[in-house]
């Protein structure tokens, strides 16, 4: 069945659909040996798509990923700076995977990574509002730090979705929150707190749709579970929500 390009790319876990477009338009793509345009579709069980000459390959299997990233790592595959990237911590995996989303490098926990495009684009679309709760230590003003961080809507003049914000338990001037948010702007959490005056201090991301970080170690990653990715893919689960999840690994030799 034909299907458009765009979708083909991202399922073969080679790229966003967006980046898909991006190479069409660039004449990365070829069906066949004919250089293929935006909005072309083909058959990707009878034609062949190539991209920059090398045929397209659907992977053996897809892997799902849960990684708890540390702080001074960079949520991507390679570095031009040289600095320790999330590809470090599942290099034990055996197969490429690719991080869905982003965390900073100065950010913490909860991070999915997967080689399926389709679910990685379903996650990332802003039209799923995938809900994100964080764990923020924040410094300064802290009173009213979750009505005032609740109140903001734009950041450097862009409209955005409000938070859900509720504090903890705090000491002094500092205060521990947790931040849920169905958008996800570039280091969104640290401008929404330099608008309300407050300094982050540690930011971790403890959940992100169905899943929670739960006690996975810092450094360490795991496979999702078949219900889990299952729940992701908005599927009726095989067993129940919430099965026991697989071993974790650690990336890391400490």
């Amino acid at each position: 069945m034909k299907q458009r390009l765009q979708k083909i790319l991202s399922a073969a876990g080679l790229c966003s659909r967006r980046t898909a477009e991006i190479w069409l338009t660039a004449g990365r793509v070829s069906v066949n040996g004919v250089p293929a345009s935006l909005g072309d579709k083909a058959d990707p069980e009878r034609d062949s798509v190539t991209v920059d000459g090398k045929p397209l390959r659907q992977p053996e299997a897809f892997r799902y990923l849960m990684l708890h990233k540390p702080r001074g790592y960079v949520t991507t595959l390679s570095d031009e700076r040289g600095r320790k990237t999330v590809a470090d911590l599942v290099a034990g995996a055996g197969v490429r995977v690719y991080p869905v989303g982003r965390l900073d490098r100065d950010s913490e926990g909860l991070l999915l990574l997967t080689n399926d495009g389709a679910l990685a684009q379903r996650l990332t679309h802003p039209s799923h509002a995938i809900s994100k709760t964080y764990q923020v230590t924040v410094q300064g003003d802290t009173g009213r730090a979750a009505e005032h961080l609740a109140r903001v809507r734009d950041l450097d003049g862009e409209p955005i979705a409000p938070a859900k914000v509720r504090t903890l338990p705090q000491e002094g001037d500092r205060a521990l929150l947790e931040i849920t948010l169905h958008q996800g702007k570039n280091r969104q959490i640290r401008r929404m707190c330099a608008q309300c005056g407050l300094t982050v201090l540690r930011l971790r991301r403890i959940r992100e749709d169905c899943l929670t970080l739960g006690g996975l170690k810092s450094g360490a990653w795991r496979d999702l579970t078949e219900d889990e990715v299952a729940a992701l893919k908005g599927e009726t689960p095989k067993t129940h929500p919430g099965g026991a999840p697989g071993p974790s690994r650690s990336g890391r030799s400490d």
